[in-house]
């Protein structure tokens, strides 16, 4: 176990496979980075759609109740599902963004970086 009140301390926490190497450790490269962007960005499409088609059905379908308590915690419960799977689709959105700028600054990272000889 890592010591936590020493920060010089070599000692590292062994990973869940019990091997010292993780694939975690590889530094990113502009393909997985893209590639990532792609999958969370597909992600985010996917939840953006399904919030319109939850949106849309909240809407036509309104709630019928004499009971004011019920109508209170059916519009809390609406407002907690579309609130939801919007902050899915911004999450990945966000992830999506952040990963297109990671290999943007890989790319001009490799492009500046003087040839060494």
């Amino acid at each position: 176990m890592a010591d936590l009140t020493n920060p010089n301390s070599t000692s590292k926490p062994l990973s869940s496979a019990g091997d010292a190497t993780s694939a975690s450790s590889a530094p990113p490269t502009i393909l997985r980075c893209v590639m990532g962007s792609l999958i969370a960005g597909g992600f985010a499409a996917a939840w953006y759609a399904l919030t319109l088609s939850i949106v849309q059905t909240f809407a036509n379908s309104p709630i019928h109740s004499d009971n004011v308590t019920a109508t209170n915690i059916g519009a809390a419960v609406r407002t907690l599902v579309m609130g939801i799977v919007a902050l899915g689709a911004g999450v990945f959105a966000f992830a999506s963004l952040g990963l297109m700028l990671l290999a943007v600054q890989l790319l001009i990272q490799k492009l500046v970086k003087k040839p060494t000889g």
